[in-house]
């Protein structure tokens, strides 16, 4: 019989003398934003989609997904106006939620996993994400994945993702506070590990947990000192790695903070 698997939220919590030592102040609960007519419509995400698609994105799972969730519910109420422009945005602690476009593609690259070779309708399975910063790309990810484990090593960022996802009641979205780099064994083997940070190399925990058929994207370092994204597709031959374009994400960290 398989192991029950958490319900949403999830924390892994560290012993209570670590979690007292050197703990950081959360980052305060935003007021949602219930209702900015012209960042909440219909219209405003549907031509961030036009962009999108006029920028390369083809896969219709992703499109879709872009359109249905909210982004401007999950930045600050100052930054509302920019919600839907194709640009980064910071989110607290140092971290940003990614621009529209770099969401998409790696999302639509992470379903294009050999499990899923000749089922373009078909949702990927479990999905494993590093980095749930704000909560929006875990969101996106409800919507083409099965169930997704999502982990943040900042707890006050961990909190504010809590807070902006509870209102859509995703059961099949389960958020963990822990170290990214070592994964979350519990859960895998996964058909998908998506990355919101970027180190040196990809860490073998992840490939360890990634299913046979399934599909790694991530930032890593590249030759020239900056990050490019890989992808790493884990076959019955053994893993196969490809370099991709260039890119800018925050440094992947080890512990909880």
């Amino acid at each position: 019989m398989a192991s029950q698997r958490p319900g949403f939220p999830v924390r892994l919590t560290p012993t209570a003398s670590a979690a007292t030592r050197g703990r950081l102040p959360a980052v305060p609960a935003k007021p949602t934003v219930h209702s900015t007519p012209s960042m909440a419509s219909d219209a405003v995400r549907a031509r961030m989609v036009q962009r999108l698609a006029a920028q390369g994105i083809a896969d219709a799972r992703v499109l879709r997904a872009m359109g249905t969730v909210e982004r401007h519910l999950f930045v600050d109420s100052a930054l509302v106006n920019q919600a839907y422009e194709d640009t980064s945005l910071p989110i607290g602690l140092g971290q940003t939620i990614s621009k529209p476009n770099v969401v998409a593609r790696m999302i639509e690259l992470l379903l294009g996993a050999p499990a899923l070779a000749g089922k373009p309708g078909d949702r990927l399975g479990r999905v494993l994400e590093i980095g749930t910063g704000c909560g929006y790309q875990a969101a996106v990810l409800s919507h083409v994945a099965a169930e997704v484990y999502s982990i943040e090593r900042l707890r006050g960022l961990h909190e504010r993702a809590r807070s902006n996802l509870r209102p859509f009641r995703l059961a099949t979205v389960h958020l963990l506070l822990g170290d990214g780099m070592i994964g979350y064994a519990k859960g895998a083997p996964y058909a998908g590990i998506i990355a919101a940070a970027g180190g040196e190399a990809v860490p073998e925990a992840w490939i360890a947990q990634l299913a046979v058929g399934g599909r790694i994207v991530a930032p890593t370092q590249s030759a020239m000192g900056g990050q490019a994204l890989v992808v790493i597709d884990k076959t019955a031959r053994g893993v196969e790695r490809r370099i991709l374009e260039a890119v800018h994400f925050v440094p992947l960290k080890s512990g909880i903070a």
